[in-house]
């Protein structure tokens, strides 16, 4: 043993190894309670906070959706030299549906159906009061925003639903007639969500429309997109 050397040494205390070990063991009830709570605060702030931006989303994709599908339809017609026709909620259409549906014209009769589009379940085709209302303030002048859809405006016995693209690039009606109109989008109860989408017939001119507030007595107008 060297001179000076204690070999008596003190024996771990075991309170103190008991104390090292509870600290160890990670975090309590009463922390993991806390922790969770502040994540789930967290979580509904992100969510309120994007919660519009999601709205607008899928109004844009049903906007969208509606825009290239008449387009898509006239486009088919043009360059397959066929009569393609578009039906906005035919019949069948599941309640509380959507839907954009376009068929094929076979020999005159109504052939396959060679596409669907589906409305996001928040928006409708939907003309919510307080949108403009005389033929001076609709979206290119057509109509009286009394109705989601309305196509055949000024023409008699047409369908209000229903459009025929043809091989020339116009949109007739069931009757052979030019046919322009409207189709009206939005959220319920959200007018400045609304959006609109005009049909020319002897042309097949497709254009889209948004609802903004008025800067004079809070009136609102459309403007092309």
């Amino acid at each position: 043993m060297t001179p000076g050397q204690n070999n008596n040494r003190e024996p771990a205390s075991p309170k103190k190894g008991h104390m090292s070990s509870s600290k160890s063991r990670g975090f309590t009830l009463l922390e993991a309670m806390i922790a969770m709570s502040i994540v789930m605060i967290v979580s509904g702030i992100s969510f309120m906070s994007l919660r519009p931006a999601w709205q607008d989303a899928r109004l844009n994709a049903g906007y969208n959706g509606t825009l290239m599908t008449l387009r898509q339809a006239r486009q088919w017609a043009i360059d397959n030299r066929k009569t393609y026709l578009v039906t906005f909620n035919p019949a069948g259409t599941p309640a509380g549906t959507n839907m954009i549906q376009t068929n094929r014209m076979d020999a005159g009769a109504v052939g396959p159906v060679v596409s669907q589009m589906t409305l996001p379940p928040d928006v409708q085709f939907l003309n919510l009061p307080g949108i403009p209302n005389t033929v001076a303030s609709t979206p290119d002048g057509l109509g009286t925003g009394s109705k989601p859809y309305q196509f055949d405006v000024g023409v008699a016995a047409g369908v209000a639903n229903q459009v025929y693209f043809f091989p020339d690039g116009s949109a007739r009606d069931v009757n052979n007639n030019i046919n322009n109109g409207v189709v009206y989008l939005a959220r319920v109860d959200d007018l400045l969500s609304s959006r609109a989408i005009t049909l020319i017939g002897a042309a097949g001119r497709i254009r889209g429309w948004r609802l903004y507030s008025g800067q004079a007595a809070g009136v609102p107008h459309w403007s092309q997109q």
